[in-house]
């Protein structure tokens, strides 16, 4: 079977798609490190827990929406506890989970660094793009991310 390539508009889309992957996570990894000592995995993580009920979640909800492996976010709570930010207890409802709970100085971390990170965010994707464009990129992502993981809600 004939592979099916890309023709010079699909093409040139590619090369941009490939390059807003690979650039915009290390601008925003760089944000938080220089505002906030952040990666912005930790940073996913605190801002996951912040918002949820009771700031608690277990840990392999909380590597799903990070989009990490649980082996990558229990490395990075080794980090996020020594430095009090967060702490991991079994779940009383079942032990067979852990539950990642953030600490009252993780919540004032993340609070200190979410203006910055917002303020990026709006700057480099959706100060560029008119509304319009905004929902269009997000259907777009949607419809992406149904591709790649149909399993899982977006």
């Amino acid at each position: 079977m004939e592979p099916r390539w890309l023709d010079e508009d699909d093409k040139q889309t590619w090369i941009a798609t490939a390059s807003v992957l690979m650039r915009l996570p290390q601008v925003l990894e760089a944000q938080l490190q220089a505002d906030a000592g952040l990666s912005l995995f930790e940073y996913l993580v605190l801002s996951k827990l912040s918002m949820t009920p009771g700031r608690t979640l277990r840990m392999s909800e909380l590597a799903r929406y990070a989009e990490g492996s649980l082996p990558r976010l229990s490395q990075v709570m080794s980090r996020l506890e020594k430095r009090g930010c967060a702490r991991r207890e079994p779940d009383p409802t079942d032990g067979r989970y852990t539950l990642a709970v953030l600490t009252d100085d993780g919540f004032a971390q993340v609070a200190a660094a979410a203006p910055g990170h917002v303020e990026a965010v709006h700057r480099l994707i959706f100060d560029p793009l008119t509304k319009a464009q905004r929902r269009q990129l997000g259907e777009i992502n949607r419809r992406i991310m149904r591709a790649v993981d149909p399993g899982e809600g977006c």
